[in-house]
């Protein structure tokens, strides 16, 4: 193993961390003052470039309002393991997908749900899209051509 390339689970646990903090619409420098490093230690950590102590991780979980197993869970919450963990570091589709501004606007607004049913039914619901597109169904009007009425 290269000494450089970073281990996939520090990278894993990097990209958790920034999907916390991005979510929290927290920035880098805030989060380094909170835990008292740098930002570019941060970076390094969100990169999985630099490994985080047993200490570290606690404080920032809890400046991210977040258990620190909260970085090692993956899909269902299960405990992380390697498998799986093959793609590129920069690769996690899920930290990808919360680099978009879409993605920020869907789960900060997902959080303010705090109704546990609506949620899952929400989830259910994109699940069922999903599946249906995979099937090549269609879903008429572009979403831009849907509006909202004012209000809700």
């Amino acid at each position: 193993m290269n000494v450089k390339t970073p281990n996939a689970i520090d990278g894993y646990v990097g990209a958790r961390i920034r999907m916390r903090r991005q979510l929290l619409g927290m920035s880098q420098e805030r989060l380094a003052e909170q835990i008292g490093v740098t930002f570019q230690q941060v970076q390094k950590y969100e990169k999985g470039i630099n490994r985080i102590g047993a200490s570290r991780l606690q404080r920032i979980a809890d400046v991210l309002h977040t258990s620190p197993s909260f970085f090692f869970e993956q899909e269902n919450s299960e405990p992380l393991t390697l498998q799986g963990l093959d793609l590129p570091a920069n690769t996690d589709p899920v930290a990808e997908f919360l680099r978009t501004k879409e993605g920020l606007v869907l789960n900060r607004a997902f959080l303010k749900i705090a109704d546990r049913n609506v949620r899952e039914t929400i989830i259910a619901l994109v699940n069922a899209m999903a599946q249906a597109e995979s099937r090549g169904v269609t879903w008429g009007a572009p979403v831009a051509d849907i509006t909202v009425p004012l209000g809700e």
